[in-house]
């Protein structure tokens, strides 16, 4: 799937940066570079609050949350107890990243949900997409090799070690999931809670396991 065909939507500040790439993975090694170019740009509805932490004054912060930059936090998000930011990321309008998540080098688009004790890493997760308490995504592999994104007899060489997940819009994903390196999950699609996933799956489908994928009706 093509970055066009995964993020239907223009809804993140990001998004003339996202459509300049032909395939998602291709953005993941830029994301630091913009987010300073984009900040130093921005109005003074966004306050500096630290090297590189660009949040908006609408924004709701707990106090426990760490946040490191490059970092952008845009209109009305919400960082909850204990959220930490590892630096380049980019936080969506009214998206939530809640208690004991992690994210690192990844966009939300606006109004993302990344609520309950879930790791992001090196991915773009689009448009009012949700990943469900405990769901993870996988950004490196166990043996340490660069990742592969895989679709049946088809493989796209990403050349990079760390290559998390790309959820297109209105992606659901279920609690305890584990998202493998690489996997890219199509617009409209579910995915069954404590099912590993990897590879491409399609738009308007329900992963209910790997060998059970269905059609939306």
């Amino acid at each position: 799937m093509k970055t066009n065909e995964v993020f239907i939507s223009n809804n993140s500040i990001a998004i003339d940066f996202i459509r300049k790439y032909e395939y998602p993975f291709m953005i993941l090694p830029n994301i630091k570079e913009y987010i300073i170019e984009l900040g130093n740009s921005l109005d003074n509805e966004y306050e500096l609050k630290g090297e590189n932490i660009w949040i908006h004054k609408t924004a709701k912060i707990a106090s426990t949350a760490n946040i490191s930059g490059p970092c952008i936090i845009d209109e009305f998000a919400e960082i909850r107890h204990s959220a930490y930011i590892r630096g380049n990321a980019i936080i969506g309008k009214k998206a939530v990243l809640g208690n004991s998540c992690e994210i690192k080098n990844s966009i939300l688009f606006d109004e993302v949900q990344v609520p309950h004790f879930n790791y992001v890493g090196d991915s773009i997760l689009g448009y009012h997409s949700h990943m469900g308490a405990g769901s993870i995504i996988s950004n490196l592999k166990s043996d340490k090799s660069l990742v592969v994104i895989k679709n049946k007899s088809i493989k796209i060489e990403t050349n990079l070690k760390k290559v998390g997940a790309f959820l297109g819009d209105y992606v659901e994903i279920g609690a305890n999931c584990v998202l493998n390196p690489g996997t890219i999950i199509g617009p409209n699609s579910s995915v069954y809670p404590l099912t590993s996933v990897r590879g491409i799956m399609p738009k308007n489908v329900i992963v209910k396991s790997m060998e059970n994928i269905i059609n939306k009706k």
